[in-house]
């Protein structure tokens, strides 16, 4: 399979364009409502992560939703999954990033499930995580148990940051593509981060550019069934360049879509986001570079 990103089309921000580098060009930039906003409600959002955070230490047990039955979804439900009323009963499994857990996805998880996705749940890996190649077989572990608990063969993953390295990682290098149909993540460093010089652990060191788990990752994945879509921000503080969001493969089929004015810790709550991690898990999108409209949060 071939991407279909597009070589030659570069989201606006990322044009050869370059900003007013003077001092009043820069505070014009950080002036900007769209920034502003972002940054109050990144803001707002780590301090309510913070409180939240010690609800999410234990991994979420799979239920389904008893809501979702077939005929008592509303209009908009029904809409979403009309094209393949099946997609709302796969389960949707949510991976959180670094030194972060599932609380992180407590919008993201009621707004699925709101939305008419019936099994999604969250999973917790070891804060003490070695590496990306650890991390990856340990989630190959739990997905293999919740197909078996559900009946079903396939499953949607949805990564944040170094969740969706783990998961891409199991798709590509641990024949994790028999098991994921679909791969969406947010705000994840596919190309590295300049950050992750500032600390020096081994994992941490994986997430530099041009590491050898990147490396691997770049090399010939032939014949991987899983489409990857790849949600970053123009604002991302944590993933610098804000580019290396992008997931660009040849072998892979991937969509990048691009948000604006968004934080690292927001991506998972904010409302675009959230509409366009839905409507791609019910199979309404194909695989183009895209740009979603600005949206309130979740």
């Amino acid at each position: 399979m071939h991407s279909t990103s597009g070589a030659r089309v570069r989201p606006e921000s990322h044009t050869e364009t370059r900003p007013d580098g003077s001092p009043r060009g820069r505070l014009r930039a950080l002036c900007n409502p769209a920034i502003v906003t972002g940054g109050l409600t990144e803001l707002a959002w780590v301090g309510a992560h913070v409180l939240m955070y010690p609800l999410g230490t234990r991994t979420e047990a799979l239920r389904p939703d008893p809501r979702n039955r077939p005929g008592d979804q509303p209009p908009g439900v029904r809409a979403l999954f009309a094209a393949d009323p099946l997609a709302a009963r796969i389960p949707v499994l949510l991976v959180h990033g670094l030194i972060d857990n599932r609380s992180i996805f407590t919008v993201m998880r009621r707004s699925l499930r709101r939305r008419g996705f019936a099994h999604v749940c969250s999973w917790n890996y070891s804060p003490r995580l070695p590496d990306v190649a650890r991390g990856a077989a340990d989630l190959g572990q739990h997905i293999e148990r919740i197909c078996e608990q559900t009946g079903h063969e396939r499953v949607h993953v949805v990564g944040h940051s170094l969740g969706g390295l783990i998961a891409r990682y199991y798709v590509q290098r641990m024949d994790g593509d028999r098991r994921v149909d679909s791969l969406v993540t947010l705000g994840t460093p596919h190309s590295g981060s300049v950050l992750a010089h500032v600390l020096p652990t081994p994992l941490v060191r994986q997430l530099r550019p041009g590491s050898p788990v990147l490396r691997e990752l770049a090399e010939p994945a032939p014949g991987c069934r899983t489409p990857v879509t790849a949600v970053y921000s123009d604002m991302d503080q944590v993933v610098l360049p804000t580019a290396s969001g992008r997931c660009d493969h040849p072998d892979l089929t991937t969509r990048n879509v691009l948000v604006r004015g968004v934080g690292h810790m927001s991506l998972p709550i904010h409302r675009s986001v959230v509409d366009e991690v839905a409507a791609t898990l019910a199979g309404l999108r194909t695989t183009a570079t895209a740009e979603v409209p600005d949206r309130a949060v979740a």
